[in-house]
């Protein structure tokens, strides 16, 4: 195989023509052939391929929204959830701080009437035995009455030290 380096005024247009960005397309039948592969590929290829994809991709996007629509209503499901138990815990709080002021209040009342039971019980223990120290006192006055005189003068016997008459 030769190589031809010949600078023929052909060449040098050819040469030129590639240089200055120039395409040589050339129309035959082998364009016509390629187009009809095409073709008749696209028909093969349609139903086989390409409508089941189509329809995959549809099934997919279907399912996607179709969660994307279960979760929102899960969301707002488990939203009404919580709100229904925010509001069952602040009731129970507030049936619960009801519950303890009115316990609060029944124990200061039930504490008020036996401090008052117990201060009269006491007052009352206190006035019974006073009243039995006076009764003692004036049963050992009245026992003691008729020695009076004989106490007296012994006292006034060992503080004076002589025996005392009268």
């Amino acid at each position: 195989m030769a190589l031809d380096f010949s600078l023929t005024s052909s060449n040098v247009v050819s040469a030129a023509r590639s240089a200055a960005g120039g395409v040589n397309l050339d129309f035959d039948a082998t364009l016509f052939v390629q187009v009809g592969f095409l073709i008749v590929l696209w028909l093969v290829l349609k139903p086989v391929l390409f409508d089941p994809m189509l329809k995959l991709f549809e099934e997919r996007e279907k399912r996607i929204e179709g969660a994307i629509k279960k979760a929102r209503r899960i969301d707002e499901e488990s939203a009404e959830a919580m709100t229904s138990y925010n509001e069952q815990v602040a009731k129970a709080r507030a049936e619960g701080a009801a519950e303890r002021e009115k316990l609060r209040a029944e124990g200061l009342r039930k504490e008020s009437d036996l401090l008052s039971k117990v201060r009269t019980d006491t007052q009352k223990q206190v006035d019974a035995a006073r009243a039995q120290m006076e009764k003692d006192a004036a049963a050992v006055r009245a026992s003691l009455q008729p020695q009076t005189r004989e106490l007296a003068k012994d006292f006034a016997k060992r503080v004076l030290g002589r025996e005392v008459t009268g």
